[in-house]
């Protein structure tokens, strides 16, 4: 932890540290001699403090800023307490422990919250569609200007503090797996083999899932920008067995519709259009619904989701704001690329300005 500094240093050796940081860290955390945070410091509180008579051979404890924000040991939601620090443009956020001491230093601008899921990608199909891209590389591996499709979903999962994540293989789990023995994004993914075709849910019983608490699962060919922040927040928040993240979409009649009343027509809707949510293959399941899975067994995760709904549990919906993409067929192949390459097109006009 480059940001970390002794109350003891100078304030002129806190100038350079801030100088060796990169742009978006600007800020150091003042600790005593147990370790203990006491404050934190940027090159505007060095400012400050010259300006009201400290030498640049001051302790920086004497120009610290002490009302500072972390998250704390005990508290009991650090996805509102980040997304509060986050809005309120705050870059980094120490972790203390229950003594104060800085276990871990996050940064906003990589990590956006920590989110507490666990996550499964559905990644053993043979993608026939796209034949014959599929016929020697599986589909998740496909590759979107220079990066592979299931990258982008991994890279999304570790931005919003996911690190447990498992892919489920089939149709060429070798070359996944070969894929996979280098970290994605920080992230040391994990593959598990389906023996026999288990569907689109039946493979998370492959997987130890801890008793308590929730397990995104998605397929692994989507591109997508949801926030996955905001679709557990949903989940939370409705107290939901399984949530669904949905997409909307329209069917256009182009004839005339009969309303009727038995034999009698009551009125005629000309070239209507019906507006529905379709099911976006991802979704958050409280780990107990998913443990109901038995082994072995062919289950998609519509049939659990019916289950589910059929015992009285609770199902809720987050809709998509954004883009979403099933990467099932050539043209959602070229309409993938296409996005990819305007997004990265505007990536580094931003970045240029």
């Amino acid at each position: 932890m480059n940001n970390i500094i002794s109350d003891k240093a100078s304030m002129l050796e806190a100038l350079e540290m801030l100088n060796s940081l990169p742009g978006s860290a600007m800020t150091l955390f003042i600790t005593d001699d147990t370790g203990r945070l006491i404050g934190t410091l940027t090159d505007g509180d060095i400012r400050r403090s010259l300006l009201r008579g400290l030498p640049l051979d001051a302790p920086v404890a004497e120009a610290a800023h002490r009302d500072f924000k972390a998250l704390r040991a005990g508290d009991s939601d650090e996805v509102d307490a980040l997304r509060t620090f986050r809005e309120s443009g705050i870059k980094l956020v120490p972790r203390l422990d229950a003594k104060g001491h800085v276990v871990e230093i996050i940064d906003l601008n990589t990590t956006r919250t920590r989110l507490p899921l666990g996550a499964i990608l559905m990644a053993g199909g043979k993608g026939e569609r796209l034949r014959p891209l599929t016929l020697t590389c599986p589909k998740p591996l496909l590759e979107i200007e220079g990066k592979a499709i299931i990258d982008y979903n991994i890279e999304a999962l570790a931005a919003s503090g996911i690190s447990d994540i498992h892919v489920t293989t089939r149709y060429l789990a070798d070359m996944i797996a070969a894929h996979f023995a280098t970290p994605v994004a920080g992230v040391k993914v994990k593959c598990v083999e389906e023996k026999s075709p288990l569907g689109t849910i039946g493979a998370a019983t492959l997987i130890n899932l801890p008793v308590d608490g929730d397990t995104l699962v998605m397929n692994s060919d989507l591109l997508t920008t949801i926030s996955f922040e905001e679709l557990y927040l949903k989940h939370r928040d409705s107290r939901a067995d399984i949530t669904i993240a949905v997409v909307p979409y329209q069917v256009a009649v182009p004839y005339a519709i009969l309303t009727l009343d038995g034999d009698r027509v009551t009125g005629l809707a000309e070239k209507p259009l019906y507006s529905y949510y379709a099911n976006a293959g991802i979704y958050i399941f409280a780990n107990r619904i998913l443990r109901t899975l038995t082994p072995d067994t062919r289950t998609d995760a519509t049939d659990l989701i019916e289950r589910t709904i059929a015992a009285g549990g609770k199902v809720a919906y987050y809709p998509i704001k954004g883009t979403w993409i099933d990467v099932g067929s050539p043209t959602d192949f070229r309409q993938a690329a296409e996005l990819m390459r305007h997004h990265n097109t505007l990536t580094i006009s931003n970045t240029l300005l």
